[in-house]
């Protein structure tokens, strides 16, 4: 019999140190400085679905928090009815997908760009993939464009695996090498993929009181990929 748990452990808020850096070094420290509240950058940054955009850009502005006001948007969130964006005074404005912005919105943008060194603004931007290469205006492209661009490299799969031991070891999780081998060579290719399988591997093992194996670790990734065909087919 299966014993239904609730999982009462807290997720882990997304921070710039639980982010795996890989080759992202560079980019981590421009996203500390950021939390200044006397750095007026603008940060663009791009790359694929589960490249770890959201959880930079989510750190970034808990991170920034601390030290000044934080304005922080989904494109779809950007409501432009006054044709402002929200943007206090020396604050930071992060907006995720700008790619995704109406056509008023990105007029707004253009604006706040404008106006960001007069009142004191830091922006971070995120895109699918670099300036040139998404539909936004030509203006606010070429103002975009000259923001500090960096692309969020992936991870190699040494990283990815140390990624997921460390995952496993802070949810208390005794994962055999072969069993991350093994996830590594057939589950998707993004960490927060990755991830999302070591969770529910882990709940598997505690509502059925059992260790992890590699039959239960099959039967979660087909899980895994049942629902997410399932979300994705048209209705």
């Amino acid at each position: 019999m299966t014993q239904l748990l609730l999982d009462l452990r807290p997720r882990q808020a997304p921070t710039l140190d639980n982010f795996v850096a890989g080759a992202n070094a560079e980019l981590l420290a421009r996203l500390r400085g950021l939390a200044d509240s006397h750095s007026f950058d603008a940060v663009f940054l791009w790359g694929p679905p589960g490249s770890g955009k959201s959880h930079l850009l989510a750190a970034t502005a808990r991170l920034a928090d601390k030290h000044r006001a934080v304005t922080y948007l989904r494109a779809d969130q950007v409501n432009v009815g006054d044709e402002e964006i929200p943007a206090p005074p020396g604050g930071l404005v992060v907006i995720e997908d700008v790619e995704h912005l109406s056509e008023a919105a990105q007029i707004a943008l253009f604006r706040l760009f404008n106006a960001a060194r007069v009142v004191g603004l830091a922006l971070l931007l995120s895109g699918a993939a670099a300036p040139a290469r998404i539909a936004l205006r030509e203006d606010l492209r070429t103002r975009v464009g000259q923001s500090l661009i960096f692309e969020v490299k992936p991870l190699g799969d040494e990283e990815k695996s140390a990624a997921l031991r460390r995952h496993a070891l802070l949810r208390g999780m005794r994962m055999d090498d072969g069993l991350v081998d093994y996830l590594l060579r057939h589950g998707r290719r993004d960490l927060t993929s990755l991830m999302a399988v070591l969770d529910g591997l882990d709940r598997a093992t505690l509502e059925r009181k059992r260790h992890a194996t590699l039959p239960l670790l099959r039967e979660v990734m087909q899980l895994q990929f049942d629902k997410s065909e399932n979300e994705t087919r048209p209705v």
